[in-house]
Parts: structure tokens; C-alpha cells; sequence
């Protein structure tokens, strides 16, 4: 397994990582994702562990909670092994305080969070989503007390803009309180928003991107194509309408494209689309879930060889959309984008 630098950190990740919105399944969503339990999941652990996948993300809000007991629960005996990435901000109650980023909820949802997950560190807490109603200063201030305390090594954010994201730089930069070093964000060859303001804010400031849905909120499997919609029992069927937009015929125009790709290089659709994600810029790990082995092992085999350079050129024809402004005025001048990050 690869492993590469999180951001300007210290810290080194594989460059996939497994995502546990799989656990639990306490409720309709995120039974659609999956229902794994404790048992299931120290066995898809250790399927992890014994190929390098050794970074586990999660969340505070995924299945109220549960899939951070679950994961606590099947990483008893491994810890020394594995890094620990959990996030919050979303609401985890009815409470006035049971969500966002104030001092309040932050200090009490890490708290909460090393109980569930039954650790003394968490190695990557990042903020789940923007808070508009709390200062960025209170919320910095407040990781860096989180980590001077010993609870938390590194932090980072999740589907911010790239002026939240930029704001909160700025200010941390200021004051000498840690730097969001990661980026959990969505991208995909389905929905390439990410490439048009986050990833060249990531490689000037030096943010490394984890990425949550590679797979396109399910669409890329290869499962779905013309004529051939997705089947119940499905994510993409059983909570459709849910995630990301996308125009259906560009979607089998990818599938089409990730067909021809994989039959040229002896891969499965799945890995081709997660290959194609690990070569691009500011891309430090991609987070792939799995509800049985068979899956995960498939997933895993994204790694340990690379697209060429014509076949990357294929699926960025197939997957392109137009961009939004001022993106696509800024690309009519090339000789101004030698350093930056607009692709």
C-alpha cells in the first residue's frame, strides 16, 4: 500500500482508506449503505490491516453514533496499528448545543466520540460540515485547545467552500492554532465540482484531499447502464433521489468509457474509477467502504498500478462538464495558470 503525506503534515496515510457508514445501519439511509456489526466489521478490519488500508473514517453521525461503537468495538487489540479519522458538526440530538462547531458542542462531541470509540486519541477530527452560525475563531481556538489536550493529533474539514476553507486558514495562520490539513471531500469522474476552486486552494495551501464517495454515490460500479437500471437492495436504488445530481447520459457516456478502459487493462469498473481518482492532484486518500470481503478485496485492487496517461485522457473526455465561472474564463489564459491548480 501507498502511503503519502496528509497536507504540509507530518502525518502519513494509505492512500485509500475504509469508511465505516457502513456499520450499524440504524436507520432507512444508512441501511442502503449497510448494516455491518461488530463481528463483520473486526473481520473487514483485519482484511484492511493485513493489505495496508490502516486508516478508518467515521463519523458522530453516522447511525447516531453506532458506527463509532462498532468500530471501537473491532479495533480492541489493533490500535497501535491504525489511524482513526471521525468527524462532527451535524446534529446528534434535540439539543440547542446537539450541533455545529461552537466551543460547546466540539468539546462535548470529542468527548463523546473517544468513549464510543474506546480510545484515549483521535488521530483525525475533522469538522463534518460549514457553520455559519459560530465564529471560525471561537472554533479554531477551540481545536487548538482539543489538541494541546492530547484528544486530537490532526484536524481537518468536510465539504467546505473554498472561502470557509480559505477564512479558516487565514485565521489559524494568525493566531498559531493548528491548520486543517485535510480536506474530507466529495469527487468523483460523475460530479467534478472539486477541481474547480478546492483543488487548486489544496495545492497552494497544502490540503490534502480524502475523498468520500469515489464510487459517485453508487453509480459507478458499472451496475447501471442504458436499459439497465439500478436493482433494489442497492444504495443507488433504495435512496435515490439522495446525493449528487447528474445527467443520465452523461452518466452511461462514463460508464461506456470506464467499460472500454477496463477490458483494455484487465480491471474491474470499480477500479478503474478509483485509479483514475488516486492520480489526481491534491488526492492523498480515497475512502472505500465495503459491505462483504469480496467487495473490499475488489476495491483494494484500485492500487499497486497505474491508468496510462491516454487512458486518464479517455475518461476526462467522457467525465467533462462545462465549468462555472470564473473557471472557465480563467482557463482562456493558460500562461496564468503555470502555478496554480486549474485543470
Amino acid at each position: 500500500m501507498e502511503h503519502r503525506r496528509l497536507g504540509h503534515s507530518g502525518l502519513r496515510v494509505p492512500a485509500l482508506s475504509f469508511g465505516t457508514a457502513t456499520f450499524g445501519g440504524g436507520n432507512d439511509f444508512f441501511k442502503a449503505w449497510g448494516a455491518t456489526d461488530a463481528g463483520g466489521a473486526s473481520r473487514l478490519i483485519d482484511v484492511c490491516l493485513d493489505h495496508g488500508v490502516s486508516m478508518f473514517d467515521s463519523a458522530d453521525g453516522y447511525s447516531s453514533g453506532l458506527a463509532e461503537e462498532i468500530l471501537g468495538a473491532a479495533i480492541k487489540g489493533k490500535r497501535n496499528r491504525l489511524l482513526i479519522s471521525t468527524k462532527a458538526t451535524f446534529p446528534t440530538g434535540d439539543g440547542p448545543n446537539d450541533y455545529g462547531s461552537s466551543r460547546q458542542h466540539l468539546i462535548d462531541a470529542v468527548d463523546k466520540a473517544l468513549t464510543r470509540l474506546g480510545v484515549e486519541h483521535i488521530d483525525l477530527l475533522q469538522l463534518h460540515g460549514q457553520d455559519y452560525n459560530t465564529p471560525v475563531e471561537e472554533t479554531l481556538s477551540t481545536l487548538d485547545q482539543i489538541v494541546r489536550s492530547g484528544k486530537v493529533r490532526y484536524i481537518g474539514c468536510s465539504n467546505f467552500s473554498g472561502w470557509h476553507l480559505m477564512k479558516s486558514l487565514s485565521v489559524s495562520d494568525r493566531h498559531g492554532w493548528p491548520r486543517h490539513v485535510a480536506h474530507q471531500a466529495y469527487y468523483s469522474l460523475l460530479n467534478r465540482d472539486y477541481e474547480w476552486e478546492l483543488m487548486p486552494l489544496g495545492r497552494d495551501q497544502g490540503v490534502g484531499a480524502v475523498i468520500w464517495s469515489p464510487l459517485g454515490w453508487g453509480k459507478l460500479t458499472g451496475k447501471i447502464r442504458r436499459g439497465q437500471p439500478a436493482k433494489p437492495g442497492t444504495r443507488a436504488h433504495d435512496i435515490a433521489g439522495t446525493g449528487p445530481k447528474f445527467e443520465e447520459e452523461r452518466l452511461f457516456r462514463i460508464v461506456d468509457a470506464l467499460d472500454a478502459v477496463a477490458k483494455e487493462t484487465g480491471k474491474t469498473i470499480p477500479q478503474i474509477a478509483l485509479n483514475w481518482l488516486l492520480q489526481r492532484p491534491t488526492v492523498t486518500s480515497v475512502i472505500i467502504g465495503a459491505r462483504d470481503e469480496a467487495q473490499l478485496l475488489e476495491n483494494i485492487g484500485a492500487v499497486g498500478w497505474k491508468l496510462s496517461t491516454e487512458q486518464i485522457a479517455v475518461l476526462d473526455a467522457a467525465s467533462d462538464v462545462a465549468a462555472a465561472y470564473p473557471v472557465w474564463h480563467q482557463r482562456g489564459f493558460p500562461m496564468l495558470n503555470e502555478r496554480g491548480g486549474i485543470s
